[in-house]
């Protein structure tokens, strides 16, 4: 056996500090335990960071963002406080991951026999009820879901921050997520960025239970009204996603956004015109969208 990785998990949350409770407690129920926890606040003002600085745990880091990063914004910061901090192994997730008590221990078993050799590990994120979250499927291929989860080491090439597991070399040589998205397809441009280099895999008997106020897959068409205006990163965050995949991504996008249009428009909750609207500016301002990719210094 190889010497024990030092792993720091990065926690990105906003306003939740009930969730956030819930996730802490589970990180501290693991069978095998991170040597950190840091916990990156999106300058929450419900109380988080009175909350948490109060919490008796030595391996807990409370960092706060100034301001409201965005997903996207406040993994980028984690990645980089725990990666310059030093410790061996990332493992990110958002607020409402509830880790199973065997998530850690089954993606350090994984990395062992692996030997290290991989991009990124991710769990198998289910619903509260115990059916698999459809927003956390893994992707086999940029444009289809996994199957389902027979295997005890599954290839994949996108997976989301809902328990990603990467050594902390890989941040060092392949960068941050880019934290200009905001939110939305961070996650997929980052985990296809380092999938583009080297395998990657889903580890099955990891779980976590992700606690998603909005479930459901990623739609303007189906997502709720109050979460329509927010879409525009998405749509825009996708074109710099698979714009990298050449012809073929660029036939996805238009394709997935015209089906998109089609759907919004048999549905009756109204303000068509305005959500059309946000999917095709999203894909206008995406074509004009280059961010680039930071390094550790």
């Amino acid at each position: 056996m190889g010497k024990a990785l030092r792993v720091a998990a990065v926690v990105v949350t906003y306003n939740r500090l009930a969730l956030l409770r819930q996730c802490l407690a589970a990180l501290q129920a693991q069978t095998v335990a991170p040597a950190a926890v840091f916990v990156i606040d999106n300058a929450s003002t419900d109380g988080t960071g009175e909350a948490v600085r109060a919490m008796a745990w030595p391996q807990l880091i409370y960092r706060n963002t100034g301001s409201n990063l965005g997903g996207a914004g406040g993994f980028a910061y984690g990645v980089r406080e725990a990666a310059l901090a030093g410790y061996d192994a990332l493992w990110l997730m958002d607020d409402d991951t509830l880790p199973q008590p065997q998530a850690l221990e089954a993606l350090l078993q994984a990395d062992e026999a692996l030997d290290g050799a991989y991009g990124w590990l991710s769990s198998r994120a289910l619903a509260p009820d115990g059916s698999d979250q459809p927003m956390n499927r893994q992707r086999r291929t940029p444009y289809t879901d996994l199957p389902g989860y027979d295997g005890e080491r599954i290839p994949a090439v996108m997976a989301s921050f809902v328990s990603l597991f990467l050594r902390t070399d890989r941040v060092w040589a392949y960068g941050l997520p880019i934290a200009e998205f905001f939110i939305w397809s961070d996650d997929w441009e980052y985990t296809r960025r380092l999938s583009l280099a080297r395998p990657c895999y889903v580890v099955p008997a990891s779980r976590v239970i992700h606690a998603m106020q909005n479930p459901g897959t990623v739609n303007i068409a189906a997502d709720a009204p109050q979460r329509w205006a927010r879409y525009r990163y998405f749509y825009r965050n996708d074109v710099v996603l698979y714009r990298r995949e050449g012809l073929r991504g660029w036939l996805w996008l238009l394709a997935k956004d015209l089906w998109h249009t089609v759907q919004v428009l048999r549905d009756r909750r109204g303000q068509r015109l305005v959500r059309i609207a946000t999917i095709w500016q999203g894909f206008a301002a995406g074509v004009r969208f280059h961010p680039a990719i930071s390094y550790l210094p």
